[in-house]
């Protein structure tokens, strides 16, 4: 059986150069030291491998680029080129490879101080990339191909449970402690080094505005959890249901439009997690009925995951569509403000940026949050004047 996370929801805004490089970087090592390297190659490999029992200081980043052979590099470039784009994307060009490097280096300190045989592979650093796109993007769709002798599929998963349940708990603590003959070969502990200090310093860079929050991040996801649970009633009483309330004529006569059936479909999937297919039937739904709006809570998570995985068209149109619904919800002027952004920076649409900055300026109550609504609000009158 394999399980193999194949892609994300998640559509990087420019070229991840900086990834592209480090993937590149790899193979033409491999291809230099393995395939045409030669006995010199081999000296190479020897020289730049990681030795834990004498460390020299230069192999804890040149270890990263060395593989055992050609399904070890597979593997790594296929894990890095998957998270690593939308990380890339998020940190920056230089701020990624740094981070990079600093996560291979991490990993190899943490293998050398619980084991004296040599290392090798860029696995640590792509163990840290791995959780810092937890951090990132906590609840945003990864694709998963299922391989079962001659059954394949593809379904989609959030992230945090591949990561946290698939890939670290089970690929590198269980899956171990059931087959103690793989721990030799596998550096197990370099990969929880780099998962480890991927995943703090990825949400201390968010707590401390190093990097730029959003409402999608791990901390966000959090906050938001404490304030539900600060708002929340302390309990609630359902009215009992009266017999005769519900009529005699049998369920089956009642007749449920396709719009009703879409809606239905994109709420049942947005309760088990399945974004991607609550995203799919959404789309859907919008093409029978395109004023149709989901309950006030479900609209704006559909909304704001729709604007996490790119998809900035329909993410403007689901939150105009919120707007429209609910005029009223305390949270509008911060919508405002995610739609001027939206236009502003995705859509080019300066007029609808301007308008909708423009009334998040005046309502909104946190004051870094008008700051930007001002200075966005004078990018998109210039921009569309």
């Amino acid at each position: 059986m394999i399980l193999l996370p194949i892609g994300t929801d998640v559509r990087p805004r420019r070229p991840p150069v900086a990834n592209y490089v480090i993937v590149a970087l790899n193979v033409a090592v491999f291809f230099i030291t393995d395939i045409f390297g030669g006995r010199g190659g081999e000296q190479v490999k020897a020289l730049y491998t990681l030795d834990a029992a004498r460390p020299l200081l230069f192999q804890y980043v040149t270890y990263q680029f060395l593989h055992g052979d050609l399904a070890h590099l597979v593997g790594n470039m296929l894990f890095l080129f998957i998270f690593g784009n939308a990380v890339c994307d998020r940190m920056g060009g230089i701020g990624y490879a740094l981070f990079y490097l600093a996560g291979g280096v991490v990993a190899g300190l943490t293998f050398v101080s619980t084991a004296d045989n040599p290392i090798l592979g860029a696995s640590g650093a792509i163990a840290a990339v791995t959780t810092a796109f937890l951090a990132l993007y906590p609840r945003v769709g990864v694709t998963l191909l299922f391989w079962m002798f001659i059954y394949i599929t593809t379904f989609s998963v959030p992230a945090m449970v591949v990561i946290v349940f698939k890939i670290i708990l089970w690929d590198n603590i269980l899956a171990p402690s059931l087959d103690r003959g793989a721990i030799s070969n596998v550096a197990y502990s370099a990969h929880l080094g780099g998962y480890a200090f991927g995943f703090a310093v990825s949400l201390m860079m968010l707590l401390v505005r190093a990097l730029p929050r959003n409402q999608f991040d791990i901390a966000a996801l959090w906050d938001r959890r404490l304030r539900r649970s600060a708002l929340a009633p302390a309990g609630r009483m359902a009215r009992p249901v009266i017999v005769r309330e519900v009529g005699s004529r049998p369920l089956e006569e009642i007749p449920i439009t396709p719009v009703e059936r879409l809606r239905e479909e994109v709420m049942t999937a947005m309760a088990a997690g399945r974004i991607g297919q609550a995203i799919a039937s959404y789309l859907m739904l919008l093409e029978l009925s395109p004023d149709a709006a989901l309950p006030r809570a479900a609209q704006l998570e559909l909304a704001n995951h729709l604007a996490q995985a790119g998809r900035h068209d329909v993410a403007a149109r689901a939150y105009e569509l919120y707007l429209a619904a609910h005029p009223g919800s305390p949270d509008a002027h911060q919508v405002r403000l995610l739609l001027g952004l939206i236009y502003s920076r995705y859509l080019q649409d300066y007029a609808a940026a301007a308008r909708h900055l423009r009334v998040a300026a005046e309502g909104l109550q946190n004051e870094a949050q008008r700051s930007l609504a001002f200075d966005e609000l004078h990018i998109a009158e210039a921009r569309g004047t």
